[in-house]
C-alpha cells in the first residue's frame, strides 16, 4: 500500500537522522573540555538540528488501523434465523401446571407414538411447552451443529433438568432447515424448601437454557456471494467516510477495482484471474487494513444508568450548574387523648406526615473548551455528579450548541 511504503521510507529516514545524531552528539561529548571552535559550533547547530527534526518526525507514526473483516461483511455471507416450538421433560414438578396448550401439545406427541390419550385427561407436572430459537450461518452444511436458545412458554418455575424432545426448527419459508434435542444448560436455578412464608432463593432466570450444538443442520441454505464477477462489501457501521476510505485501501492494493456505492456498501470487482478462486480474492481482501472513522457519539441508556462516549466527542467553553432536590417524608404516631372527664372522647393513635424539600446549592462552574474523551471526562468528575446529572447535562449542553457530538438516549 502506498501509506505502508510511505511510513517506511519515513521510518528509514528517521533511522539515518538518528544515526547521524548520535554520531553528532558524541563528537560533541569528545570536545566539551576544549573551547568551541567555529568546526564545533557548526556541529552544535548540526547536533540541535538533527535533533529538532527527530521530535518533529515522531509524532507522524502510523495511525492504529483494523481489518476489513473486522470492519464489514461479504453480502450473501449473512445468518438466517430459525424457531421451533418443543416440549421439555423431566422437570421434577416444576413444568406447566394447566395451560392447555400444553396438555394438547403432549396428547399430540404421544399420538405420534401411537398413544391416543383424550388431552383433557392429561396432567403432568413434569413437562413444559418451549419455544426454540437458533440461527443458522452460511454455507452450513448437513450435518454440522448450531446452538439452540430454549424459553419456557408457559408457567413452569424452572427448567432445570429437563431434557427437549426432538423439535424441527424452521425458516421463515416454512422448511425444515435443522433439528434440535438433548439436555438443558440453565444459567440459573430456583431453590427453597418453603420455610418460613414458602421463602425461595433464584438466581438468573431458570426459564431460560441454551444446549450448545444441540441442533443438527438438515438442510443448507443457498448463498450467493458474486454477482457478475463482483463482490459487495456492507459495513458493520455505516459512514460515508469509512466507506470511501474502505474503497481507497483496496484500489491501493487492486488497482480500480472497488467503489463505494453509499455509506453502507463498497462495490469490488474481482481481478482477472481471480473468478474462479474468490474464497482467496475475499481471504486477501479481509486482510487489508484501514482507520474507519466514526461521529462523535455518546448514547445514554436511562434505564440502567450507563454513559457511553467516544474518543472524538468535544464540549465548547460553557458555564453548568446543576442543583439536586431532596425530599424527606417522616411519619411519627402520636396519641390523641380526650378532655379531662369528657365523656364523648376516646383515645386514638394518629399519624403525623411531614414533609421537606432541601434544594443543593451549587454554583455556576466554568468549563473551559474540552477537546478530547479524557478531558471530558476529568472535568465532569470534578464536578462531582453523579451518572444520573450527568445524563442531564449532557442533554442541557446539547441544547445550548456546546457539545459538539450525537446524543442517543435509550
Amino acid at each position: 500500500m502506498k501509506s505502508e511504503r510511505q511510513f517506511t521510507r519515513m521510518d528509514a529516514g528517521l533511522r539515518r537522522w538518528l544515526r547521524a545524531a548520535c554520531c553528532v552528539l558524541r563528537d560533541f561529548v569528545r570536545t566539551r573540555s576544549s573551547c568551541f571552535t567555529q568546526h564545533a559550533t557548526r556541529n552544535t547547530g548540526l547536533h540541535l538540528t538533527a535533533w529538532l527534526v527527530v521530535f518533529c518526525v515522531l509524532p507522524l507514526a502510523s495511525p492504529a488501523a483494523t481489518r476489513i473483516k473486522d470492519i464489514a461483511m461479504i453480502a450473501g455471507a449473512r445468518d438466517n434465523q430459525l424457531v421451533g416450538f418443543g416440549i421439555v421433560t423431566g422437570i421434577a414438578g416444576e413444568g406447566d401446571k394447566d395451560p392447555v396448550y400444553t396438555r394438547q401439545a403432549v396428547a399430540n406427541m404421544l399420538q405420534r407414538f401411537g398413544v391416543t390419550v383424550p388431552a383433557a385427561t392429561l396432567s403432568s407436572k413434569n413437562v413444559a411447552v418451549v419455544m426454540l430459537t437458533a440461527d443458522i450461518p452460511a454455507y452450513a452444511k448437513p450435518g454440522s451443529r448450531i446452538d439452540v436458545n430454549i424459553s419456557s412458554m408457559g408457567d413452569a418455575k424452572t427448567l432445570q433438568g429437563g431434557v427437549l424432545l426432538q423439535t424441527p426448527l424452521t425458516g421463515a419459508d416454512g422448511k425444515v432447515y435443522a433439528v434440535a434435542q438433548g439436555a438443558l444448560s440453565v444459567g440459573g436455578f430456583i431453590g427453597g424448601a418453603g420455610g418460613a412464608g414458602g421463602a425461595t432463593v433464584q438466581k438468573n432466570h431458570p426459564t431460560v437454557a441454551q444446549i450448545i450444538g444441540g441442533a443438527l443442520v438438515e438442510r443448507e441454505i443457498p448463498s450467493t456471494i458474486v454477482r457478475d464477477n463482483q463482490i459487495d462489501l456492507l459495513l458493520r457501521q455505516a459512514d460515508f467516510t469509512s466507506a470511501a476510505r474502505v474503497a481507497a485501501a483496496i484500489n491501493e492494493k487492486f488497482t480500480n477495482s472497488a467503489r463505494a456505492l453509499d455509506m453502507g456498501t463498497v462495490r469490488v470487482a474481482m481481478p482477472r484471474g481471480t473468478e474462479t478462486v474468490p474464497v482467496d480474492f475475499i481471504a486477501r481482501l479481509e486482510t487489508i487494513e484501514v482507520t474507519p472513522d466514526m461521529p462523535a457519539r455518546i448514547v445514554i441508556n436511562e434505564r440502567t444508568g450507563t454513559i457511553v462516549a467516544n474518543s472524538r466527542i468535544k464540549i465548547s467553553h460553557c458555564a453548568v450548574s446543576h442543583g439536586n432536590l431532596t425530599i424527606n417524608v417522616a411519619s411519627s404516631q402520636d396519641v390523641s387523648q380526650p378532655a379531662p372527664f369528657s365523656q364523648t372522647g376516646n383515645t386514638a393513635v394518629t399519624t403525623r406526615t411531614d414533609t421537606s424539600v432541601t434544594e443543593s446549592k451549587n454554583g455556576l462552574v466554568t468549563l473551559p473548551e474540552l477537546p478530547t474523551v479524557e478531558k471530558v471526562a476529568s472535568a465532569l468528575n470534578a464536578l462531582g455528579v453523579t451518572p444520573r446529572d450527568m445524563m442531564a447535562i449532557f442533554q442541557a449542553m446539547k441544547q445550548a450548541g456546546a457539545l459538539q457530538a450525537e446524543l442517543i438516549i435509550r
